[in-house]
């Protein structure tokens, strides 16, 4: 097993990523609850994606769900398109439109990343990087301390099969940026190009960091990750969480894992 930082990564495989997004979600809900117990209010940085998505559905099928004070949750993005707002591709969207919108949130505890101005050019020079600093500036508005980053409980990540996270992507400048909260991501491999993304610094502060892989599509990511490759040329590698690194998986996904580090699947 690979260390990151110091916290050994656990690993958790199920059946199917229908088992493993509502193992997820039962999971996300409760550990939302123990820190409104512990704390008065829970923080949570959400993802996109296919699995992201699912488990926010999931997290909407489940009655464990109104155990959850919603009113004393806060709800971030680790990144996101940039794209007007309101496009379906946008994280925010398909997040509203499998979860949030059902729930009783505090819409001022509901951090959307900038989307470009209406009647505005997305692509403006500057502008990508203005909306960056906007939502680095909600951050540090929300910090409790000198970091510029609010107490996070749970961080949600999505791996992509060629390792990246959030909108991190191998051998992108992006992925080395150290000095900054948020960054603005330009030439993304994958569409939309332009995007906004949390920093691994910044991902590297949340409590507990949750890398969420279903589908063999994944399994190569999910093996080079956790067989321990270099963080600053694989993503999902070089990222954890201050007190607990989960990598949550189904079983096509687990596939490649070497034997000492694959657990038997769970239903």
């Amino acid at each position: 097993m690979t260390v990151s930082g110091g916290v050994i990564p656990r690993v958790l495989v199920h059946r199917d990523a229908e088992v493993l997004a509502a193992a997820a979600a039962a999971r996300l809900l409760t550990r939302i609850v123990d820190a409104q117990s512990e704390r008065g209010s829970a923080s949570v940085v959400l993802t996109g994606g296919r699995n992201g998505i699912a488990l926010l559905r999931a997290v909407a099928a489940a009655p464990a769900r109104e155990a959850v004070d919603w009113s004393r949750v806060d709800l971030w993005w680790g990144d996101e398109r940039y794209l007007p707002a309101g496009d379906p591709d946008r994280n925010d969207t398909q997040a509203r439109e499998a979860l949030l919108d059902s729930l009783p949130l505090d819409p001022a505890r509901v951090h959307a990343v900038p989307a470009p101005d209406p009647g505005t050019d997305p692509a403006a020079l500057g502008a990508l990087e203005a909306a960056a600093e906007r939502y680095a500036a909600e951050l540090a508005a929300a910090s409790p301390d000198a970091s510029g980053l609010p107490e996070w409980d749970v961080l949600l990540l999505g791996v992509g099969p060629d390792t990246h996270v959030a909108s991190l992507f191998p051998d992108h400048p992006a992925l080395g940026e150290t000095g900054r909260t948020v960054v603005a991501v330009r030439g993304a491999p994958k569409p939309p190009a332009e995007r906004i993304s949390l920093t691994r610094p910044a991902i590297r502060g949340a409590r507990e960091v949750w890398l969420l892989a279903a589908g063999e599509d994944k399994a190569g990511a999910v093996a080079t990750a956790l067989s321990g490759a270099d963080g600053d040329s694989v993503p999902a590698a070089g990222v954890h969480g201050t007190e607990r690194t989960l990598w949550l998986l189904d079983t096509a996904a687990s596939a490649q894992l070497p034997e000492r580090i694959r657990p038997p699947a769970t239903d």
